[in-house]
C-alpha cells in the first residue's frame, strides 16, 4: 500500500511540475482593485532568475527553473509574499498572483538585483498625491535636483534647473509622456522647449527618471538626463474633485470608468478625464488665466499575446503675464513687487494628441512594442524683455508664434537570450520623428494688437530618425554590464519666407555607452556609467551651418552607490561629470541660437529616505555642481544662471485611510547671473505644505506653497533695459517673483 501512494505521489508531482512548466508566465495584479502592477520583482529560490513586471504586470517564464515551484514576490507598496507557482489561479497558459497594499516599510527594504532598481528612479502616484501641485509641470520639483520656475504667467512652460545647468525650457533633459516627446524642436520660443500643462496631475500614475547621458532610448536632449510621465491604465474609482484656492482660484477635475470589468481580472478599461482650471494669480494685473484638459484613453488586452493602448486628449489655455521686472523699478517704487512694466503680455497655447501602442508578447518571448502618435499643436506668446530699448516709442514687445505637427513611430524590441552561456537581455528600437512647422513667427508687436515689424517668418521641417540597441550581461547574480549603442540622423529644411529662400541640411552623431552595477549585498548597490549623449540646434541656425557643429555632443559618467544603512535608512550618493562641446544660448527677441563654447560641469547628488517611525517619512536631496566655461579666462568662466547648490527635502506622514499630509522645503542657492560673478541670482528658501484626510468614499485636503509668505525671485536674468523714462539703458538683475503664501481647499468624492 505505501509503495502505491509513494507511486501515485510522484505521478501527481510530475503532472504538477510539468504543469507548471507549461505556463507562459504570470500577472501581478492588485488585490483590492485587480489591476495590474508593475516594477514588482519576481524571483526563485536561488536569486538565479530576477524579472520584474512590466507595465501591463506580466512577467515572462520562458526562463525560469527552481529547486521547488515558488516564486517571491516584493515590490515598494506591497506586502513581500511567496506563491507555489501549482496552486495560484491560471487561465488557459498563463497564471494570476494577487499582492496586498500597503504602506512600506524602510526595514522590509532589499537590494536584490545587481541593476539599479526603482527606489529612488519613480515617482509614485502616492508621492504626487502628497505634494502641493497645480498643475502636471509643478510634479517635475518631485525630481531629486530638478527644480523648476514661471517667468511668463502661468501658461508658458517653466525654467528647468538640474545638474549645474539652467536648461532654459528644455535643453538638456529629455521628458516625455507615454512615449510622446514633450521637448519641441526649433520651437517659436526656444530650442527643446517642454510643456507639460495637457496632462491631468490625477491622471499620472507613476514618473521614471534618471540622470545623465546613459540611456540608449533616450536621444536628443537626454544630457543633464530625462523624465517620464506614465498615465494611468486604470481608475480605481470615479472620482470628481473640486479645488478653491486664493486669488480667485478654482480647479474641477471628473475621472469616469466607462467599462465595467470582470471582479476578479481587469482586463480593459476605458476612461474619461477632463479638467477645467481658473486663476487670477498673485499679481498686481489678473493673470485671467484659464486651462481646459481632457482626455479618452482605452486599455485592454486585445487577446492571449496582445495589449492595445490608445486615448485622445487635448489642452486649451490662455493667460495674462506681468513678465520680468527690473530691480530698479520695485526699489524706486515705480511699481509694487507683483507689478509689471508691460501688463500686455501673454499668450494661448493648445495641443492635440493621438496615441496608439501596441504590445505583443511574441512566441519567442520575446516583447515587441510599436507606438504611433500624432500632435496638433498651437502657440502664441507675447512678451517684452527690454522693453524700451530697441523702440523707444512703441516698446519691445515680441511675439512669437507657430503652428505645429508632430507624427512620430516607436518600436522597440526586448528579449532575454543566453550569450556565451550567460544570461543577457536585448533591448533594441527604432524611433522617428517629424516636426512640420508652419508659419514660424518672430515679430515685433505692440499691445499684441499691432506688428509692427516682422523679424523672422518662416516654415520647418525637421525629421530625427533614431536607432538603438542595449545589451545587459549578466556575469552572475551581481554583477551586470550593459554597453549600448545608439545612432541618430536628421533632416532640416527651412523655408524663409521673408527672404524667400529655401535652405536645408543633414547631420548625425553616434553615442556609445556603458554602464556596470554590482551588487556587494543585500544593503549595498554600486555603478558605474559612461555615455554619449547631445542636444541638437534649432533648424533656422543648423542650416546656416550646412549640418556642421549643429549636434554637439555630451560626455558624461556617474560614479555612485544605493546603500541601506540600519534597518530604516536608505542612501543613494554619485559623483558625476559632464562635457558639453557646445553650451547653447537661445536669445527669445532675436530667435537665435548663439554658441557658448565648451563647458564642464562636475558635482556630487544625494538623495535619503529615512523611516523616522511607523507611517512616518523623511527624505533629503542635495545637488552641489561647479559649472565652468573652457577656453576663457578664469575669472570669467562662470555659466550664467547655474545652479551651484539645490535640496528639497520633508516629511511625509503616509496612511491610505485616515489623516495623511506633508511638509516640504525647497532650497536654490545664489548663483552667477553673468560671466564674473559681479551680478548675484539670489537664491530662495520655501516651505509648502499639504494636509488631507481620506475615506473610502471622499476626501478633503487642504495645502499651502510659501507657508511662511517669504518674498521670492523665482526666475532671474542679468537683462539689459530701458524704461520709458530713462535716457540710456540699465543692465542689472530682473525678474519673476514667487509665489507669496497661497492656501488651496480641495475635496474628492469617490463613486
Amino acid at each position: 500500500m505505501k509503495f502505491k501512494i509513494i507511486i501515485f505521489s510522484l505521478i501527481l508531482f510530475a503532472v504538477n511540475t510539468a504543469f507548471s512548466q507549461n505556463l507562459k508566465g504570470i500577472y501581478v495584479l492588485n488585490e483590492n482593485t485587480k489591476t495590474p502592477i508593475s516594477s514588482v520583482l519576481i524571483s526563485n529560490l536561488e536569486n538565479s532568475f530576477q524579472v520584474n513586471s512590466d507595465e501591463n504586470g506580466f512577467v515572462n517564464l520562458q526562463n525560469f527553473s527552481s529547486e521547488n515551484q515558488k516564486i517571491y514576490v516584493s515590490g515598494i507598496g506591497y506586502e513581500k509574499e511567496e506563491f507555489d507557482l501549482n496552486s495560484i489561479k491560471k487561465e488557459k497558459n498563463f497564471g494570476y498572483i494577487f499582492l496586498n497594499p500597503k504602506i512600506v516599510r524602510i526595514e522590509e527594504v532589499q537590494l536584490k538585483s545587481s541593476a539599479k532598481n526603482n527606489i529612488f528612479q519613480t515617482i509614485s502616484d502616492l508621492d504626487i498625491h502628497l505634494r502641493p501641485i497645480n498643475n502636471s509641470q509643478e510634479i517635475l520639483r518631485s525630481v531629486p535636483g530638478l527644480f523648476i520656475g514661471q517667468h511668463a504667467g502661468g501658461g508658458k512652460a517653466e525654467q528647468l534647473f538640474i545638474r549645474g545647468f539652467d536648461v532654459d525650457h528644455g535643453t538638456d533633459v529629455n521628458i516625455s509622456v507615454d512615449g510622446i516627446p514633450v521637448n519641441m524642436v526649433s520651437h517659436a520660443h526656444g530650442q527643446g522647449y517642454a510643456d507639460l500643462h495637457f496632462v491631468i496631475p490625477e491622471m499620472i500614475d507613476k514618473v521614471n527618471f534618471d540622470k545623465g547621458s546613459y540611456f540608449a532610448d533616450k536621444g536628443n536632449f537626454a544630457t543633464a538626463g530625462f523624465v517620464d510621465f506614465k498615465t494611468k491604465d486604470f481608475l480605481e474609482n470615479n472620482f470628481a474633485k473640486l479645488e478653491v484656492g486664493q486669488f480667485k482660484t478654482y480647479r474641477g477635475v471628473l475621472g469616469l470608468n466607462l467599462l465595467k470589468n470582470k471582479k476578479d481580472i481587469k482586463s480593459q478599461s476605458l476612461i474619461l478625464a477632463t479638467e477645467a482650471y481658473f486663476t487670477d494669480g498673485y499679481f498686481d494685473n489678473p493673470q485671467d488665466f484659464n486651462r481646459f484638459n481632457g482626455i479618452l484613453k482605452y486599455h485592454g488586452k486585445l487577446n492571449e499575446n496582445n495589449f492595445l493602448t490608445a486615448y485622445f486628449s487635448g489642452l486649451s489655455s490662455k493667460w495674462n503675464a506681468s513678465g520680468q521686472i527690473p530691480d530698479r523699478a520695485v526699489e524706486d517704487g515705480t511699481i509694487g513687487w507683483y507689478g509689471a512694466i508691460d501688463a500686455n503680455e501673454g499668450g494661448k497655447t493648445s495641443r492635440y494628441n493621438f496615441n496608439a501602442n501596441l504590445k505583443s508578447y511574441l512566441k519567442n518571448g520575446a516583447k515587441l512594442s510599436n507606438q504611433i502618435f500624432y500632435t496638433k499643436y498651437q502657440f502664441e506668446l507675447y512678451s517684452n524683455f527690454t522693453f524700451f530699448l530697441n523702440d523707444p516709442i512703441n516698446g519691445d514687445q515680441i511675439r512669437q508664434k507657430e503652428d505645429r505637427n508632430l507624427y512620430g513611430f516607436n518600436s522597440t524590441y526586448e528579449k532575454s537570450v543566453n550569450l556565451f552561456g550567460l544570461k543577457s537581455d536585448t533591448y533594441a528600437g527604432i524611433q522617428l520623428r517629424y516636426d512640420d512647422v508652419n508659419e514660424l513667427e518672430l515679430s515685433r508687436t505692440k499691445d499684441r494688437s499691432i506688428t509692427t515689424a516682422k523679424l523672422k517668418f518662416g516654415d520647418v521641417d525637421e525629421v530625427n530618425l533614431g536607432v538603438f540597441w542595449s545589451q545587459k550581461i549578466s556575469v552572475n547574480q551581481n554583477f551586470d554590464i550593459t554597453p549600448s549603442l545608439r545612432f541618430d540622423y536628421f533632416d532640416n529644411q527651412y523655408h524663409d519666407k521673408l527672404l524667400n529662400q529655401k535652405l536645408k541640411s543633414n547631420s548625425n552623431i553616434l553615442s556609445p555607452k556603458i554602464k556596470f552595477n554590482y551588487r556587494l549585498n543585500d544593503n549595498v548597490q554600486l555603478y558605474s556609467y559612461f555615455g554619449k549623449g547631445f542636444h541638437s540646434n534649432d533648424t533656422r541656425v543648423a542650416v546656416l551651418e550646412n549640418g556642421k557643429k549643429v549636434l554637439p555632443p555630451a560626455l558624461g559618467t556617474d560614479l555612485g552607490g544605493i546603500f541601506k544603512i540600519g534597518k530604516k535608512l536608505i542612501l543613494q550618493s554619485a559623483i558625476w561629470y559632464l562635457w558639453l562641446d557646445q553650451e547653447f544660448v537661445y536669445v527669445g527677441d532675436e530667435a537665435v541660437v548663439e554658441e557658448g563654447g565648451k563647458t564642464e560641469r562636475m558635482g556630487i547628488d544625494v538623495t535619503a529616505r529615512y523611516e523616522i517611525y511607523k507611517n512616518w517619512f523623511a527624505d533629503f536631496n542635495l545637488s552641489l555642481a561647479k559649472s565652468r566655461s573652457l577656453g576663457v579666462s578664469s575669472n570669467e568662466n562662470l555659466i550664467p544662471l547655474a545652479p551651484k547648490l539645490v535640496s528639497t527635502g520633508g516629511i511625509t506622514y503616509r496612511k491610505e485611510t485616515g489623516f495623511n499630509g506633508s511638509l516640504r522645503y525647497r532650497l536654490m542657492g545664489d548663483r552667477p547671473a553673468n560671466e564674473d560673478n559681479s551680478v548675484v541670482a539670489k537664491g530662495y528658501f520655501v516651505w509648502d505644505g499639504t494636509f488631507n484626510y481620506t475615506t473610502k468614499n471622499w476626501e478633503l485636503g487642504i495645502s499651502v506653497q510659501n507657508i511662511f509668505n517669504i518674498k521670492w525671485k523665482e526666475t532671474q536674468f542679468d537683462t539689459e533695459s530701458r524704461l520709458q523714462n530713462e535716457a540710456s539703458p540699465v543692465s542689472e538683475i530682473h525678474f519673476t517673483p514667487g509665489t507669496p503664501f497661497f492656501s488651496k481647499l480641495s475635496f474628492t468624492y469617490f463613486f
